[in-house]
């Protein structure tokens, strides 16, 4: 009796259980001391409730104790995610293993060495650490379920993670209330940029939540989830609509789904207004010549809708209203137009009665430039007496209306002893004019209908998406009408970025992939295709064959 009941409350627990029916043979006093040693412990698990722990920023231990208190016996581990030479390394040296030691070993196989050679296989939370302060950055999750209860856990556990950057789950079984449940967990993690959702299909195919308009992220992978032509639509209106568009997110990876043409040209109207968006991946799918020759569309001048034309002609006089009202020049150099007008007239009749008093001292005295420069002076300032005076002398009629005293504030301003009044005063409006300049440059790069368009025969054409730079089209149904539209395009490109005005300004596709679709790889226009983008292509400068050999990076 000491023993049992000096042990953990954990083994004191089943010993209870299996005993209780043999207790009450030997006595009152045996079954009564049991019951008092099992209730204190079961008394403290119940006080422990997970909303209570506050978690410390270690991904292991906050897990583990989140895990304990609501409930779980058996829940995955967190540990170090594999690199590819440790793995190579480790499957090296367990293949010498047997060869060697392990022979004595294969008769007395027990289900512990099973075990540890299955451990690959368990349930695991693999991360990625900085290598400085051993921060968690990156999370691996592979083939097993996520409940909602284990996501209710991330988001008290992943937020206070700082430098968490990347998230991924591969196969781990989602479902449309847990897809919901992970979007907004998303906006807890204030470093979070890339979030990769592979082998999940769903029905309604609700991906875009993850491309909403408060969302961070940066890079998104939806690759091998069954999209169709639904869920493409959905996507494409969440890259761009007349309303908004995504600013946020850079590539977006749709490869190994189910995409066919009218889900190309979905994407392709998302690409129209979309100006962030640099890296697109539409390989594996079912795009023919229709949904190419929409995506080749876009990358060069495309004619404007009706609603496009109206919707730009309404930004345009909003543009042009907010600078009236929040550029520093409007209110004073708007309202003083009637002032310079006046000041024109008085200014002309001041500098006559100076010339006239400058000829008539030059013929009387000898004493050079400086005198006659004092006895300008001199005259103005009898003219800024004189006020109003001398001003309806000389005026036209236009300046009737300078009545009021208002001649008195623009005299001073105009000061002709050295003549550089008015030329200050114009470099003061070509600053504001370049500062306004810039306030439109802006709004130009945040509302690509604003940008500049062309006028062909009644209809408007804008420039085109040139942001987008890497597309890759592997492995799909195009055919040389396709290819002919991707030809004209890289051409266009080609083109204006050898007579582009800035080297800021975005270029154009530099990476096209089309290798493995329904033309012969001898195909004259693919052979100049190729000749086209090699030279425009930063990273890669290897013969442009050799691409068909990185498809699995697709």
């Amino acid at each position: 009796m000491t023993s049992e009941t000096g042990s953990s409350p954990r083994s004191a627990r089943p010993l209870t259980l299996k005993s209780s029916g043999s207790m009450t043979k030997k006595g009152d006093r045996g079954a009564k001391e049991k019951p008092a040693t099992v209730l204190p412990p079961v008394g403290e698990e119940e006080s422990k409730n997970p909303e209570e722990y506050q978690c410390t920023g270690v991904l292991e231990t906050d897990f583990a104790e989140l895990c304990t208190r609501s409930g779980f016996t058996d829940f995955p581990k967190v540990v170090p995610r594999p690199r590819p030479h440790s793995t190579f390394i480790t499957s090296s040296s367990t293949s010498e293993k047997p060869n060697q030691d392990d022979q004595r070993l294969s008769a007395s196989c027990s289900l512990n060495s099973l075990e540890s050679k299955y451990v690959f296989f368990r349930p695991t939370i693999q991360v990625e650490m900085e290598a400085e302060d051993k921060a968690v950055k990156e999370i691996h999750i592979r083939g097993w379920k996520v409940e909602e209860r284990i996501l209710w856990i991330f988001s008290k556990c992943l937020p206070p993670l700082t430098q968490l950057q990347a998230i991924n789950l591969w196969k781990v079984g989602l479902t449309e209330k847990t897809l919901d449940t992970f979007v907004a967990l998303l906006p807890l993690c204030s470093a979070l940029k890339k979030v990769c959702l592979e082998g999940n299909p769903l029905k309604d195919q609700p991906y875009h939540k993850l491309m909403a308009q408060d969302s961070t992220i940066t890079h998104l992978s939806l690759r091998n989830n069954n999209i169709d032509d639904v869920g493409a639509q959905l996507l494409g209106q969440s890259l761009s609509t007349l309303q908004n568009s995504n600013r946020t997110l850079v590539s977006l990876n749709l490869a190994f789904n189910h995409i066919g043409d009218k889900g190309a040209g979905c994407i392709a109207d998302g690409l129209r207004l979309n100006r962030s968006l640099i890296w697109l991946s539409l390989a594996h799918n079912r795009i023919g010549d229709k949904g190419a020759l929409k995506l080749a569309e876009v990358l060069r001048p495309f004619e404007l809708t009706h609603v496009e034309v109206v919707e730009r002609r309404r930004l345009l006089l909003e543009k042009g209203t907010q600078e009236r009202s929040l550029s520093p020049s409007s209110s004073r150099h708007g309202d003083s137009r009637t002032e310079r007008e006046k000041s024109q007239g008085i200014g002309a009749s001041s500098m006559a009665l100076v010339d006239k008093t400058e000829k008539m001292q030059s013929l009387k005295s000898t004493k050079g430039l400086g005198k006659r420069k004092e006895k300008s002076g001199e005259v103005v300032k009898k003219e800024e007496k004189s006020g109003s005076s001398l001003a309806t002398q000389g005026a036209p009629k236009k300046e009737d209306f300078t009545k009021g005293g208002k001649g008195k504030v623009t005299i001073p301003e105009q000061k002709p002893t050295k003549g550089k009044g008015p030329k200050t005063g114009n470099k003061e409006k070509r600053s504001i004019l370049m500062e306004a300049e810039l306030v439109g440059e802006s709004t130009e790069i945040v509302n690509p209908l604003l940008e500049p368009v062309e006028h062909r025969s009644g209809k408007v054409f804008l420039a085109g998406n040139k942001v987008l730079l890497h597309l890759n089209l592997l492995r799909n149904c195009i055919t040389e009408v396709g290819l002919q539209g991707f030809f004209t395009t890289v051409q266009y490109q080609v083109q204006f970025s050898k007579h582009k005005h800035s080297a800021k300004s975005p270029t154009g596709l530099l990476w096209l992939s089309l290798a493995k679709n329904r033309f012969s790889p001898q195909n004259p226009m693919y052979i100049m295709i190729q000749e086209m983008m090699l030279p425009r292509d930063p990273v890669n400068k290897a013969k442009p064959r050799e691409e068909e050999s990185l498809s699995f990076l697709s």
